[in-house]
């Protein structure tokens, strides 16, 4: 699936045309330049899957845990700061993905060896004039 947007008022939709095509897979990852909009759609997910929490960028914490108003947790990673593959096994990544719960992955390609084997890929491109481009596919 392609979409676009270039207005963040469009954003709730986009989240809920991603989650219908997405929603049978837990693993999320996102790919996208720097400044992309990557954490920005991420935050309209979490609207869209009803967290309760406030959403902000896992990056020195590296994983953050949303709730839902269901009380489901949804994870939120952003892998730019880890060193390595390692790191990301330290602090259990494996077992998230295992969980069943949704779990959303900033900069995915520094953790790849751990990537599992069905999950669902975004990749999220701006032009020069703000649009952005979101490209999916379902992977497994």
């Amino acid at each position: 699936m392609m979409l676009h947007f270039q207005r963040l008022d469009e954003l709730d939709t986009v989240a809920h045309q991603l989650l219908a095509e997405g929603r049978q897979h837990r693993v999320w990852l996102f790919e996208g330049d720097m400044g992309a909009g990557k954490t920005t759609l991420i935050k309209a997910l979490c609207r869209a899957l009803g967290v309760v929490s406030m959403v902000q960028s896992p990056t020195f914490s590296i994983v953050n845990e949303y709730t839902t108003h269901e009380g489901r947790p949804v994870y939120h990673f952003d892998c730019y700061r880890l060193r390595n593959e390692a790191e990301a096994l330290d602090i259990g990544m494996e077992e998230y993905f295992d969980s069943g719960n949704y779990c959303l992955v900033e900069w995915p390609q520094r953790v790849a060896a751990l990537w599992p084997a069905t999950y669902y890929q975004i990749d999220i491109m701006a032009d020069v004039d703000g649009r952005r481009t979101v490209k999916t596919q379902l992977v497994g």
